[in-house]
């Protein structure tokens, strides 16, 4: 297997990243439009957003991808970072690639000053946990919400 290149998303690489986001969206079952998808996509250039991206490139092609958003917190003064959305292609799964995306953000929010890096996923997700279990510490907490769209 060739070594695996974690890299920011440039401008260039919308082709790259499109295919693995609706990879994801599949993965989850949901249809994320198309005006939504452009807007997040202009979001991770724009420098005054919050919103990163960055893809796992491996001979010139992309297997998966991760997105993170930075807040603040009533907690601390220092900002939290939310690893919103990581997807590996399945042909690689298994192969380290999630582990060398969640790394790349754990090093960023370090560089970043950020007081902590959090995520959720869906308790179906077995085989995305047991990386999780082996990276990160289940906090405890369960999710609430209430959608209006």
């Amino acid at each position: 297997m060739l070594s695996v290149e974690i890299k920011a998303i440039e401008k260039n690489d919308f082709d790259i990243w499109l295919p693995l986001w609706k990879g994801y969206q599949q993965f989850y079952k949901v249809d994320i439009p198309e005006s939504v998808t452009l807007e997040t996509w202009a979001r991770f250039l724009d420098p005054n957003e919050p919103m990163h991206a960055a893809l796992a490139m491996m001979g010139g092609h992309g297997f998966g991808l991760v997105h993170s958003i930075y807040h603040r917190s009533t907690w601390t003064t220092d900002d939290y970072c939310y690893l919103q959305d990581l997807f590996v292609a399945a042909d690689v799964r298994g192969g380290g690639i999630g582990r060398a995306l969640i790394e790349h953000v754990y090093a960023e929010a370090k560089r970043r000053g950020a007081a902590r890096v959090h995520w959720l996923t869906h308790q179906t997700n077995a085989t995305g946990m047991r990386l999780y279990d082996s990276v990160g510490d289940r906090s405890g907490f369960v999710q609430y919400r209430k959608l209006f769209t």
